[in-house]
């Protein structure tokens, strides 16, 4: 009988490697799948700062369109367009919240923020909005930003009659 228990638990040993089953990952099946994570992060994470870059275009938009909208609303009362944006005299816009990203409004020497452009969140100069008009015939207000943080600006512009141009490129 001693023998008959003994050769079972023999059997039962080498069937399943031993009374305590190994178990768990060896180093080599930890190092693919690391190296797995790792390429799949290098294609995924590029792609994700392109749509967050974009979503931030989806901004200037809809600002630029506000301004437009604006901009009209003043001449027809006014018979001019105007370079001040907010205060006295103004055509009453501001971007909308306190969360946007781009640099709106128009660059001349002596402009004011918050009176003729209002600097977002990405920081861009009033510089960096490049030629801005408003006069009896027209305008041209602009929005920049650096979108990805690469020092290059990303500069769009919209005239009276809404043509909407992305006259320098920040994002590739």
């Amino acid at each position: 009988m001693l023998n008959l228990i003994k050769n079972q638990l023999s059997k039962i040993f080498l069937l399943t490697g031993g009374f305590m089953k190994k178990s768990g990952f060896t180093i080599i099946e930890l190092m693919i799948v690391v190296a797995i994570i790792a390429f799949l992060a290098t294609v995924s994470v590029p792609k994700y700062f392109k749509y967050h870059a974009k979503a931030k275009q989806a901004e200037v938009a809809m600002n630029l369109a506000s301004l437009h909208t604006a901009q009209q609303a003043y001449f027809a009362e006014n018979g001019t367009y105007s370079k001040v944006l907010n205060g006295p005299d103004g055509i009453g816009w501001q971007p909308q919240g306190n969360n946007f990203y781009y640099t709106y409004g128009f660059n001349f020497p002596g402009a004011k923020e918050g009176i003729h452009y209002f600097v977002g969140k990405l920081g861009a100069k009033k510089e960096s909005l490049g030629q801005t008009q408003a006069d009896k015939t027209g305008f041209i207000v602009s929005a920049a930003g650096d979108v990805i943080g690469k020092q290059k600006i990303d500069l769009w512009q919209i005239d009276q009659d809404r043509n909407l141009k992305n006259v320098q490129k920040g994002i590739e």
